[in-house]
């Protein structure tokens, strides 16, 4: 028991009835008023109360309060901080949201290019090749190079390559794929194309195109007409690239491609030469370069020999060996190995290698 001068508990009660280990406690206001129970007080147990304590019911808008720890209230607002400044830096990124490019179909014309004399021919693809300017040409898309990515003031290297490297995939997809060239499909340059430009390549495929021709989306022969001889189609060209607008990266190629063709279904006939010439706009915004798809924007084409009374939107229609132009222009030489601007006209003179 505790001594006769001190309380229970005290300091200087006997030994080991002392609360020593709850002496530096100490209950602040906010301890007290955040109790359930409360001690009724003397005056209030004199009258009809048959028990010490009342329960202690919190004052409106108190119950939440409690219901939620204090860590758990600055957690959560923590996180709403968090998100809000996501979303204000995601909106005020220095790319923006991405430009979104008219997706119209590509401004295109079609030379034809007739020759003035009898096509020549060979025997075989390499005697024919060798006596061309075509000689020097790189065979396949092996033979097609890209320049050096240098970055632009608002896209990167990373940007720059990606831009490039689609645009010879549709190099080789539009103009090296010898089942496109021969018209059996057309599926490796559609998978190029984002939706809008996929619509528009089917429908100048069925002859429903309209603004556009099948030929402005690739090179493609009558197979009823001519047959492509040999595995690989020779290339030589170049491909440049530059910053139109802050949003818009454009990547031009230029190309002369040369093919040996004979006349359908008869594999004894000698080999010609056909050689297109292609300038190719293609442009790239953010959502582009991101799903990995082109934008055909204007396209160029100088195709011979040809015969001008031909029609080159749905088909290329080569002149095989020992054929004759029945129409020719009054119009001076285009050259279709020589990569420089090619007038706009309708129909001009094959003049290849003069």
């Amino acid at each position: 028991m505790a001594g006769p001068y001190d309380p229970p508990g005290a300091s200087g009660g006997a030994p080991g009835a002392g609360d020593e280990e709850y002496g530096s406690t100490v209950f602040d206001e906010s301890f007290v008023q955040a109790a359930r129970l409360q001690e009724f007080s003397a005056q209030e147990r004199l009258a009809d109360h048959t028990t010490a304590v009342r329960d202690r019911r919190p004052e409106p808008g108190e119950t939440l309060i409690r219901a939620v720890p204090r860590q758990g209230i600055v957690l959560a607002v923590i996180v709403l901080l968090a998100f809000a400044a996501a979303i204000y830096l995601g909106a005020r990124t220095p790319y923006g949201p991405g430009a979104r490019l008219v997706l119209d179909p590509p401004a295109a014309t079609t030379v034809v290019l007739a020759p003035r004399d009898a096509v020549a021919g060979a025997p075989d693809t390499d005697t024919l090749f060798a006596g061309s300017p075509a000689a020097a040409f790189g065979a396949g898309d092996g033979a097609v190079g890209l320049p050096d990515p240098r970055p632009t003031e608002h896209f990167s290297r990373e940007q720059v390559l990606t831009a490039l490297t689609l645009a010879k995939e549709y190099l080789v997809a539009s103009a090296l794929t010898p089942d496109v060239v021969s018209g059996a499909t057309a599926v490796p340059v559609r998978q190029l194309l984002g939706p809008e430009q996929q619509r528009q390549l089917d429908a100048a495929l069925d002859g429903h195109g309209g603004r556009t021709a099948a030929t402005d989306w690739l090179v493609r022969f009558d197979p009823a007409e001519v047959s492509p001889v040999g595995g690989e189609i020779r290339v030589s060209g170049t491909f440049t690239f530059t910053e139109i607008e802050q949003d818009i990266l454009q990547v031009t190629g230029r190309h002369a491609v040369a093919y040996a063709v004979r006349p359908a279904g008869d594999p004894a006939e000698a080999v010609a030469l056909f050689t297109v010439q292609r300038e190719v706009r293609l442009q790239f915004g953010e959502n582009e370069l991101r799903d990995r798809r082109v934008v055909v924007r204007q396209v160029m084409t100088a195709a011979g020999p040809s015969d001008c009374a031909s029609d080159p939107d749905d088909a290329l229609h080569p002149l095989t060996a020992g054929a004759r132009a029945t129409l020719l222009p009054e119009a001076a030489p285009i050259d279709p190995y020589a990569l420089q601007e090619v007038r706009p006209v309708l129909c001009g003179v094959y003049g290849a290698g003069g």
